[in-house]
């Protein structure tokens, strides 16, 4: 177990090495550079930028500079913030995190136990209703769930406001249309899990047995069921964090989408990495512990992982 973890943090850091040096070439090679943006960029942040990463340099000496003072603690300067890129990220951060945390607890509170009845109840009219709005979920994106909410809900309940991040009513709203995708995928995803174990021999005996239902579920068939729907939370989880910026910009919500998008559009190179950097650990920590998890539910999965 302990050397599934620690080839799983190795394949993570040269995934995320790789990640980076990716970024860092292909956004030098949009037109114009860091230096010459349209934005108005403070003399100061200019030159400490120059300073710090030699960018008057070739790229391939500015790509050493980068991993010099990237291992020293120092992500540069944002050229349309006019702030340090660590600054940026730790002040929008807690609330994507907070938006992706919410979400996934919608996803899974509705999801998983959605999947687990419809198997239960296959073929009735429990399971088609339930796979029929899971469907729907699938097909309707957030960036039409999101102003119906704001329209149908927000504008009748007083408590609920259209945009803002101040209270936490003002999450419900924007975790609902975040999490309501995810967890029609993961309704289905747990429904043919179950229905699979379910169908196992172990289980027909335990049935033979006169063991009931309810011990069942809870003893045999709960462990192996959600196999796939633990392997699917970690990529989801970290889709959900990195992958809100729809709703972010719908409800605004002061996260880190908005710098991510108009950091590429306005070529500010060490925001967009930095924001490459931190969505790129956070998918290959969220992925290790999926695989961990897994592999405490599944110990024939140790080995192999």
């Amino acid at each position: 177990m302990l050397k599934t973890i620690i080839n799983r943090m190795l394949q993570g850091v040269l995934v995320t090495f790789c990640l980076l040096t990716i970024t860092f070439f292909l956004v030098r090679m949009m037109p114009g550079d860091a230096l010459t943006n349209e934005k108005a960029m403070s003399p100061q942040v200019r030159q400490k930028n120059i300073e710090i990463f030699h960018l008057d340099k070739p790229q391939t000496v500015q790509y050493l500079y980068y991993w010099k003072n990237l291992l020293s603690g120092q992500m540069g300067y944002s050229s349309t913030k006019d702030q340090p890129v660590a600054k940026i990220i730790s002040q929008s951060f807690p609330a994507s995190a907070m938006l992706g945390i919410l979400g996934m607890i919608i996803a899974v509170c509705i999801g998983i136990p959605a999947g687990i009845i419809a198997a239960l109840k296959h073929n009735s009219l429990m399971d088609n209703g339930a796979m029929f709005v899971a469907m729907l979920g699938i097909s309707v994106p957030s960036f039409v769930l999101g102003p119906l909410f704001a329209i149908f809900i927000a504008t009748k309940v007083p408590f609920l406001k259209v945009a803002g991040w101040g209270d936490p009513f003002d999450w419900i709203l924007p975790s609902l249309t975040l999490g309501l995708g995810t967890a029609a995928y993961l309704a289905r995803i747990t429904r043919a899990g179950m229905l699979d174990v379910l169908s196992q021999d172990y289980i027909r005996t335990a049935k033979a047995k006169g063991v009931s239902q309810f011990s069942i579920i809870r003893k045999h068939a709960l462990k192996g069921g959600l196999i796939p729907s633990i392997a699917f939370l970690g990529p989801a989880f970290a889709m959900l964090i990195t992958g809100s910026f729809v709703v972010e910009t719908i409800f605004q919500v002061p996260g880190m989408g908005q710098h991510f998008v108009n950091s590429a559009k306005d070529r500010d190179y060490f925001l967009l990495q930095g924001m490459v950097l931190l969505f790129g650990g956070l998918i290959v920590i969220v992925n290790l512990a999926a695989d961990i998890l897994l592999a405490y539910l599944n110990p024939r999965l140790r080995d192999s992982l």
